[in-house]
């Protein structure tokens, strides 16, 4: 036992250990892209705007658009939205702008711990459009979204004590083709009404008769039908009712007719079990119901036996759920089937839970038919086999839904780029699934998904469905997208609540930091976020960081990452925003600063710049002086760059005079400066006064001297002043030959001594 404990504890820690390496695989990559998408950004910014008229051709962005794989392709702004009425947009715009309110209020219910079936939202808007359901394909999109509410036990019909996630998903595909053969009943009967012969019954039992009156037409009177059994035999249906009720989805009546017949009174506790468990039959009942097969397949078909009794080794068969009976049915009766549904609810109601590994060798005839047997067989088949070449394009993703291949089929459907829209769908499949928390359940045989996998993989899915209206300005859809993203990685709907596991909660708020983050680098990101005003309360941003102090720290990041990026003009508006009043005004003494640097060396921006950023400064310190609760630290360190500030405002109309050709003046300024030892009628003394200085005001050093020397080239000395300025700058740089200025300045010096 101790050994057994020691493997399962390493098998623990390998499974963790993995997860967090993919986990910040995935950090990475996302850290990467944002720096690359930030530093476009900042690239954007530099280059001069450009009014494009509404009808100016956009064959190019087009064709960019067209060619994304996860494209809702909606419209690029609220005006062309309203300009063209819901009707006459494409089946791609209908869905998306359907689909996107149903988020919405998914976001909304999940933030207030309401309940809400997304599923169920989802076909009900998809309805509501009014579209051709099938188009004369077998399977339409509307089916599969009723697959989905099934599969997610929304209706309630696969709810199950004590079984598996795994298992209600199967329970669940088994319902929703029981939900499609009654629909194939009543439809049966409306197509033969005097065959049928209904008459004013409405019961279930009464349905299923009227049903195989028409099945089974040929065949004679029926059991249920016969007036004077003596006179003619009639045909017995026992078996025939018992299975077209459980396909059917009537498990009651099935149950009763299996209580009242006489042929069937040995099956009748085997189907309760059955029933009552959700399938999962005890061993016992398993190896009855397995030996009843050998005893039927032993004696073979008799001659004159009614071709409906392999209804009854059909149905002893799925009690068994022996996979080697079910493939020796299979075997014996390969045409039994006549559609893929028949096959498939077969399948799925033998389906058992796969065995815990032991070391006890379970019987060959005893093994169960598990679903990695059932996904084994179907994908040995391409799915041009399920779609017929293309025609029948929603079949395969049909069938991998229901053997619970969940995330192939979402991937196979994302790849869609035709006009029916279906990588719209399988964005939204992925918000489902994640919601639900079932990825890690569904991921297929054979695929390479780990349970973080499948949630990454989902949530990228949801990322870049989302990106898209990020990219045509529809910041507010992009956020709820976003939203969905970060919860996928969360654990879907227990994380909005806290209930996830650590790890979970992690992945989430660091996704949904990253995706915020990156909502705000957007133009009128702040304004959506933050609202008007403060940080976030009055905006989106409150909805989901809804602590105070959190919403600080997270804005405080973002100011630091766009800071990196060259983003100042953010950085620095989020600053304010948060009561970093020194920190902002530092972002703007650096910007100023670059400015300075950029006007010394002629470049036409740092004109441009520089007022703006002054007034900027100022308006800063202007709400510092009534901003409340200014900790001691942070109104001395607003001090230290307001001094900053000053400076870098005095050098900067140094350089303006100087380009003005107001040279006298200019070095009349140069001498005023109280932070650099140049006024010529101070003594010389020993100082580092330079190195006291903010590196802002350091680096614009070498250009003002630069400007003094040559505007002392161009006024003449009367008085011996000008000379001692020269002397006064000499001496500065002999005592800061460390600093590895430019050279051209040191021979510039070295020409007026």
């Amino acid at each position: 036992m101790a050994m057994v404990s020691a493997v399962q504890e390493a098998q623990k820690d390998n499974l963790k250990n993995f997860n967090d390496y993919m986990m910040k695989v995935l950090e990475n990559d996302w850290k990467k892209e944002k720096r690359d998408f930030l530093q476009s950004l900042s690239r954007i910014s530099t280059l001069p705007r450009t009014n494009i008229s509404e009808s100016s051709p956009l064959g190019g962005r087009q064709g960019q658009i067209a060619s994304l794989t996860y494209s809702p392709q909606i419209s690029s702004g609220p005006a062309s939205v309203e300009s063209v009425p819901l009707a006459n947009r494409p089946i791609v715009e209908k869905k998306a702008a359907a689909y996107g309110e149903v988020v919405k209020n998914l976001n909304s219910a999940r933030e207030r711990s309401f309940p809400f079936k997304p599923a169920t939202a989802f076909k009900h808007a998809l309805e509501s459009l009014g579209l051709n359901a099938y188009g004369g394909k077998s399977v339409g999109i509307q089916k599969i979204w009723h697959l989905m509410s099934a599969l997610m036990g929304e209706d309630h019909s696969a709810f199950q004590h004590n079984i598996s996630k795994k298992m209600s998903l199967v329970i669940g595909a088994r319902r929703h083709l029981e939900w499609g053969h009654e629909k194939y009943v009543m439809e049966t009967i409306q197509a033969h009404p005097a065959q049928a012969a209904l008459g004013g019954a409405v019961g279930n039992l009464q349905r299923i008769r009227a049903f195989l009156r028409i099945r089974l037409r040929d065949y004679g009177v029926l059991d249920f039908d016969a007036v004077d059994a003596r006179r003619q035999p009639p045909v017995d249906t026992t078996w025939q009712q018992i299975y077209f009720c459980l396909r059917t989805g009537y498990y009651n009546e099935a149950r009763e007719i299996a209580q009242l017949s006489r042929m069937s009174h040995q099956f009748a506790p085997l189907l309760t079990e059955w029933i009552s468990s959700g399938g999962m039959v005890s061993a016992e009942t398993a190896a009855v119901a397995s030996e009843e097969c050998e005893k039927m397949l032993r004696l073979g078909d008799r001659a004159g036996r009614p071709m409906y009794d392999k209804k009854k080794l059909l149905l002893y068969t799925i009690i068994s759920g022996s996979r080697r009976q079910i493939d020796r049915f299979v075997r014996e009766f390969p045409t039994l089937f006549s559609t893929i549904e028949d096959f498939l609810w077969f399948k799925l109601s033998a389906v058992r839970e796969s065995p815990v590994r032991s070391s006890v060798v379970l019987n060959e005839g005893l093994a169960p038919y598990t679903l990695d047997d059932l996904q084994a067989y179907l994908n040995k088949f391409e799915p041009s086999h399920y779609t017929k070449n293309g025609k029948d394009p929603l079949v395969y993703p049909y069938v991998l839904l229901l053997s619970i291949q969940l995330l192939p089929a979402v991937l196979y459907l994302s790849k869609d780029m035709g006009d029916e829209g279906y990588n719209v769908d399988a964005a939204h499949m992925a918000i489902v699934l994640a919601d639900y928390g079932v990825l890690s359940e569904g991921t297929g045989l054979g695929q390479k998904f780990g349970a973080m996998d499948a949630f990454a993989e989902a949530s990228s899915i949801i990322r870049q469905y989302g990106s898209f209206y990020l990219r045509h300005g529809d910041l507010a859809m992009a956020l709820e997208y976003y939203v969905q993203a970060a919860a996928a990685v969360g654990g879907g709907q227990l994380s909005w609540s806290g209930r996830g596991n650590m790890d979970q909660q992690r992945q989430r708020s660091s996704m949904l930091k990253q995706l915020l983050t990156e909502l705000l680098s957007r133009d009128g990101g702040i304004d959506i976020l933050l609202g008007p005003r403060g940080t976030g309360e009055e905006g989106q941003l409150g909805r989901f960081l809804t602590d105070e102090k959190t919403r600080q720290q997270f804005l405080l990041d973002a100011a630091r990452q766009y800071q990196d990026a060259g983003l100042y003009d953010k950085s620095i508006e989020i600053q304010k925003r948060v009561g970093a009043f020194s920190a902002a005004l530092d972002t703007i003494n650096k910007c100023l600063s670059d400015a300075i640097c950029a006007l010394a060396r002629g470049r036409l921006d740092g004109d441009s710049r520089t007022s703006g950023l002054i007034l900027s400064g100022n308006e800063i310190l202007e709400m510092f002086k009534y901003y409340p609760d200014i900790s001691p630290q942070e109104r001395e360190n607003v001090l230290a760059q307001q001094i900053v500030l000053r400076q870098l405002e005095a050098v900067l109309s140094i350089h303006k005079l100087a380009r003005l050709g107001n040279h006298l003046d200019a070095i009349k300024e140069v001498a005023k400066l109280p932070f650099l030892p140049l006024d010529p009628r101070t003594p010389d003394f020993a100082t580092d006064v330079f190195k006291n200085l903010s590196h802002h005001v350091q680096v614009c050093v070498p250009d003002l001297l630069k400007v003094a020397l040559h505007c002392l080239e161009n006024v003449r000395d009367t008085d011996g002043s000008l000379r001692s300025l020269r002397d006064k700058i000499a001496n500065f740089l002999a005592n800061n030959m460390n600093q590895n200025w430019p050279r051209d300045l040191y021979e510039k010096v070295a020409r007026t001594l």
